[in-house]
């Protein structure tokens, strides 16, 4: 009997302590074997190419070359490479484009670990698993009519929402992040979503649609 190879995973994320908490948890798994680790795009390109992995698990938010990118580059690199997204976030801004730019499979961060094992097998095997969250919010988007009235901020999250809020109310980065219990990078980030759903380019623009709108808290 011939023994099976076992599945080479690459994690790329630039938080340590979730690639040690993969690491750990994969190293257990019967037939996945973790082949390396990057704490950024570059790198996770770099590693790609030395090791040739069969999947790679892939954060989306980054410093330097975000996940999109790198998934986008990567599977110019290596084609027959299964990208599975494991993220915090569900915005449309992220999903949609690392979807279309390859990935395989999403994920959320609060999955289990024997979902994260089963979504590697099942790469592995040809097989895309999208987190229902994820599944019903592409099922929604193909149910919404061409033209829609809905306003600028009805698009926003329920997050984003809530920055904007906090916007309104004078509130600093710091201040938001330690309100909301979230970094200063995942505020940056919501900010940068909320200004294009919005149509401002800044917090002060923001702030003052906030209160037209009667959004100001």
């Amino acid at each position: 009997m011939v023994e099976q190879m076992p599945i080479k995973v690459l994690l790329v994320d630039d938080h340590e302590m979730v690639r040690i908490g993969l690491a750990a948890v994969l190293g257990t798994e019967d037939g996945i074997e973790v082949v390396g680790e990057a704490g950024n795009g570059q790198e996770g390109l770099r590693l790609a190419k030395a090791y040739e992995p069969d999947v790679v698990l892939m954060d989306l938010v980054m410093d330097g070359m975000d996940g999109i990118e790198t998934t986008r580059r990567l599977l110019e690199q290596q084609p027959e490479c299964r990208v599975i997204v494991l993220t915090s976030f569900l915005d449309d801004e992220k999903m949609y484009p690392v979807i279309e730019a390859g990935a395989f499979s999403y994920l959320l961060k609060t999955s289990r670990a024997n979902e994260i094992a089963d979504a590697i097998r099942a790469a592995a095997r040809g097989q895309s698993v999208l987190e229902s969250q994820v599944a019903s919010k592409m099922m929604n988007r193909f149910r919404k009519p061409a033209q829609s009235e809905a306003q600028p901020h009805e698009e926003l999250t329920d997050r984003e929402m809530e920055v904007l809020q906090l916007i309104a109310q004078g509130k600093s980065n710091q201040e938001i992040a330690d309100e909301l219990f979230i970094g200063i990078k995942t505020v940056k980030y919501h900010l940068t979503n909320m200004f294009s759903k919005l149509g401002v380019e800044d917090r002060t623009q923001a702030a003052i649609y906030a209160h037209r709108n009667g959004l100001a808290e």
